[in-house]
């Protein structure tokens, strides 16, 4: 979809719907500024139906002049709640199969911030995975967005905020449809190959891909042994954007797991309808760094992707196996369907090694999270406190919204076993446990773990997408590395 930024006037030619975004209280102002001679009967409009502002409402007027307004909610009102008016305002316009649509830009001081979370939202929410689908849908889509703002807006941040949409939007939407994609389609080996090519195409990306062979010479077991049920060849994929001159070195770690049926710990039928979404941790974190290097971020940033198939096959490792990790712990493994600590014990001990100034792993690991903060609300463990803040603030002002749990030290025993150093499952805490376990493979670099088993898949349209992949993670990673790169 295309972006330009106009004039302000009381011309809106070119457009098919002109949205106008409306403060609570602002309604009579809003109308006053679409023109003398529609206002009058805007006003009346929103009398008759007690039109305000507030978030979720939408007003549309169809004259000579086809209008939508836009509830925010109140003036205080941050940006995520202008991202998700963006989103409404989305649906609407391919609702009324407006092409072009223009954007009103409000007058006022603060609002480059707020009009970019307006764009950023209203172009998220226009992701669309259809390509199964027998018939395709025959709704015209948005083709282009017209921002109508002052010259002052035109010059100043609102131009450059516009451009960091630009790298991020198309990223959101590759992790959502890794995520979306048949696990058969989807497989680490179709990974591994859409991340060399995504190498290939944006300057200054690097791209390492490691077979079983190499995977098992570097001491990789944990991922060997979670692989072992599957006929698809598991991968280690490393992205690694790395600009001359970084002050600092950030290691991002994903789940990989493009299938998860439980292995031999099998889950139930229902449970595994959408268990190709097991992925999205390491969706995440590939995305994140892509945006990194297509905005220039001085910050040095890898994603660490340890990807295989969860399967129950005849080789697959069986409960009561043990694993001894690169870092010389041996693992018991009581269930197999806690497969995702293991692949990710790997990852976090190889980054350790490394010694980065901040390390953070991302991935649907635990039910109990989803139980505990459902399914828009990621949780938040971590051995380093002012790392986890950092999330916690990134992804308030992303509008992907954490939450901190506590790594409770005394829940460690949980995990102990009686002839190796741990046990993969135990305990009723089951996203602290699972938390706990991948503290041991950290040697002491700071470090956090985003459980998004809840908010990586949506069985709902959202405002800002549809059902299915959500891309979380990634508006909060790119704020994250945002913040590390400005010191």
């Amino acid at each position: 979809m295309e972006v330009r930024l106009r004039r302000s006037t009381g011309d809106a030619t070119g457009v098919d719907l002109l949205v106008v975004p409306v403060v609570e209280g602002g309604a009579a102002r809003a109308a006053a500024r679409v023109g003398t001679r529609i206002g009058p009967v805007l006003r009346r409009r929103m009398r008759a139906v007690d039109f305000q502002g507030r978030a979720d409402e939408m007003l549309v007027h169809h004259g000579e002049r086809s209008l939508a307004l836009c509830g925010v909610g109140p003036a205080g009102a941050g940006a995520e709640a202008w991202s998700r008016a963006g989103g409404r305002a989305r649906q609407e316009a391919e609702r009324q199969r407006a092409r072009r649509v223009g954007l009103l830009v409000p007058d006022t001081s603060d609002s480059p911030d707020l009009v970019a979370a307006f764009v950023e939202g209203f172009r998220l929410a226009g992701y669309r995975f259809s390509g199964y689908a027998a018939a395709a849908e025959q709704r015209p889509r948005v083709e282009r967005l017209t921002i109508l703002a002052e010259a002052r807006a035109r010059t100043g941040e609102l131009p450059r905020r516009l451009t960091a949409i630009d790298a991020l939007v198309p990223e959101v939407f590759r992790a959502r449809d890794f995520v979306n994609e048949p696990a058969s389609v989807a497989t680490p080996r179709y990974l591994a190959d859409r991340v060399e090519a995504l190498a290939r195409d944006v300057p200054g990306l690097e791209a390492d891909i490691w077979d079983p062979d190499r995977i098992a010479r570097e001491g990789l077991t944990g991922l060997l042994a979670v692989a072992r049920g599957s006929r698809e060849e598991p991968r280690f994929i490393t992205l690694r954007w790395a600009p001359s001159g970084a002050r600092r070195r950030i290691v991002l770690v994903g789940k990989g797991i493009t299938f998860d049926s439980g292995g031999l710990s099998l889950k139930p039928p229902k449970s595994m309808e959408t268990m190709k979404y097991d992925m999205a941790g390491g969706a995440a974190v590939l995305a994140a760094v892509t945006v990194a290097a297509r905005r220039r971020l001085p910050v040095a940033v890898t994603a660490h992707v340890p990807a295989t198939e969860n399967l129950p096959g005849g080789r697959a490792q069986k409960p009561g196996d043990v694993i001894r990790f690169m870092n010389g712990k041996s693992v018991e493994v009581l269930n197999t369907d806690a497969e995702g600590r293991l692949v990710l014990a790997d990852a976090l001990a190889l980054a350790a090694r490394t010694r980065p100034d901040a390390l953070v792993d991302l991935a649907t690991l635990t039910g109990a999270c989803r139980v505990a903060l459902g399914s828009l609300i990621a949780g938040v463990l971590g051995n380093d406190d002012a790392l986890v803040d950092r999330l916690v603030n990134a992804g308030r002002t992303a509008g992907e919204q954490v939450w901190p749990l506590p790594l409770v030290r005394e829940y460690r025993d949980d995990l102990k076993s009686p002839i190796a150093d741990l046990r993969n499952v135990g305990g009723e805490a089951g996203t602290i446990i699972g938390a706990l376990f991948l503290q041991e493979f950290v040697d002491g670099v700071p470090w956090a773990h985003l459980d998004i088993a809840g908010p990586a898949f949506s069985d709902k349209d959202l405002p800002l997408a549809p059902r299915g992949g959500t891309g979380f993670g990634v508006r909060l990673l790119v704020r994250y590395l945002e913040d590390v790169a400005a010191g």
